[in-house]
């Protein structure tokens, strides 16, 4: 006989970084000290709605360009707190579409998070992580080529080297801090 899970397995809540996509995704993992709202691209109609995370935790925003940025909040955070958080990292995705570059850009700040030593993740944060790292090397293409991206294009609202441009991996030092954790 086994004993059932203390979470519930859809909340990933035995692990410290969690993975999920979109509105729903929030709803299942959002439970956490922190959590990572990712919208590669800006273009989520959706958007993080704060009001549904629970009171006491950080909401920051992120993307390929604020990973590292993201990453070392979170860490100074931990410190300050004096304890392990528990990190829920969701993929933007626009009308619970799948898109490549949230994934990508999401794996990226697992990445990130794991660089700095905080790395207790969820299968399913290992896979957005493992996408991000085994394609790093392509990711501004992956950018221009995706679904969004060529949408993107193809409406005029970005151009092709302004996608590259979102894809350049730590290009800002800010973290977007939607919502501090309340005391």
């Amino acid at each position: 006989m086994t004993n059932p899970p203390v979470f519930p397995p859809p909340a990933q809540g035995k692990y410290q970084v969690r993975f999920d996509v979109g509105v729903d995704g929030l709803a299942r993992i959002g439970q956490a000290d922190v959590v990572v709202w990712v919208d590669a691209l800006g273009t989520s109609g959706a958007g993080v709605d704060v009001a549904a995370v629970a009171p006491g935790a950080a909401v920051v925003g992120a993307t390929l360009r604020s990973r590292a940025a993201t990453a070392r909040w979170i860490l100074e955070h931990q410190v300050a707190l004096g304890r392990r958080v528990s990190i829920s990292v969701v993929a933007a995705t626009d009308g619970g579409v799948f898109s490549a570059t949230d994934v990508l850009a999401a794996g990226a700040v697992i990445d990130a998070l794991s660089t700095l030593g905080i790395d207790f993740t969820s299968p399913e944060a290992a896979v957005a992580c493992a996408a991000f790292s085994g394609l790093s090397g392509a990711v501004a293409h992956l950018y221009t080529a995706s679904v969004a991206g060529q949408e993107l294009v193809a409406s005029g609202t970005v151009t092709a080297e302004e996608l590259r441009a979102l894809a350049r991996l730590d290009a800002e030092s800010e973290t977007v801090v939607l919502r501090l954790p309340s005391a």
